[in-house]
């Protein structure tokens, strides 16, 4: 996935929730390798000044389309305004999400069926809809699915996030088995913390962070992310000592998890 691999402007890459956050840095990266870039989003502010970045920096073709990926028909609209405007999709970044941290009994329904939707129908309905596609045009296609570190902490607050994002995971890596034989690739990246507006942390605890090492940044996860789509991963944990804490996070007991809910739920929203 890295630059020169292909002619530039030879192939289109789609990523969703291209506006901020990583799935800028997607963007942008993707743009730098050479391809021409479809952005997609809920808010065209942010996804036009990211369209002009990239027409600046990179020189190369951008497609903005404004769309609210929360929706049950929201998958079949976008691929049908990608197939209208003449476009082969050959690298789709389901990148797009929404955070929750609010035990389930508290969340509204609205909130509930719209994470649902974005997370888990929409990207399952786009990878199969575009890998379809590729497949029709015998093409090496790559999909990349954002899943999250939270998928191996089910704690009080993250129940709909992080069930949200494991099935994410499972549906990548079961899916990456049955497209190979067609040439396509699937990875799914399940970053820890990353300093993007996500989790609503302000600036300054990001940057924070950051220094600390405790959160990497948006581009250091993009790169990693398509770097193992290049390899052919199947799924992914940016940082090697994020991997570490896996099995403690899956076993630790209530007498720990109840002292940090009392502390966390002044924070839940």
């Amino acid at each position: 996935m890295g630059r020169g691999l292909i002619a530039k402007g030879s192939e289109w890459a789609l990523v969703t929730g291209a506006g901020s956050g990583i799935g800028r840095s997607y963007a942008l990266r993707l743009a730098a390798a050479g391809y021409r870039l479809v952005l997609v989003g809920n808010n065209r502010a942010p996804l036009e000044s990211t369209a002009a970045e990239i027409r600046a920096c990179a020189g190369t073709e951008v497609r903005v389309e404004c769309i609210d990926l929360a929706r049950v028909e929201a998958a079949g609209e976008l691929f049908a305004r990608v197939r209208d405007a003449g476009i082969d999709v050959d690298v789709l970044i389901n990148n797009a999400g929404m955070f929750s941290f609010l035990d389930i009994l508290q969340t509204p329904d609205e909130r509930i069926e719209r994470l649902l939707l974005l997370h888990d129908l929409t990207l399952t309905r786009l990878c199969r809809l575009f890998a379809r596609e590729m497949v029709r045009r015998g093409v090496r296609g790559h999909i990349l699915n954002m899943s999250s570190y939270s998928l191996w902490m089910p704690f009080p607050g993250l129940s709909l996030y992080s069930a949200s994002k494991a099935y994410v995971r499972s549906f990548s890596v079961a899916f990456a088995k049955e497209v190979r034989e067609y040439g396509i690739r699937v990875t799914a990246v399940c970053p820890a913390g990353v300093a993007t507006d996500l989790y609503g942390l302000p600036p300054r605890w990001q940057r924070i962070g950051l220094r600390l090492g405790v959160l990497i940044s948006a581009d250091s996860c993009a790169r990693r992310g398509l770097r193992a789509l290049g390899r052919g991963r199947r799924c992914i944990v940016p940082d090697w000592w994020n991997r570490l804490w896996i099995p403690v996070c899956k076993l630790l007991p209530m007498w720990v998890l109840g002292p940090i809910r009392r502390y966390t739920m002044r924070f839940q929203q």
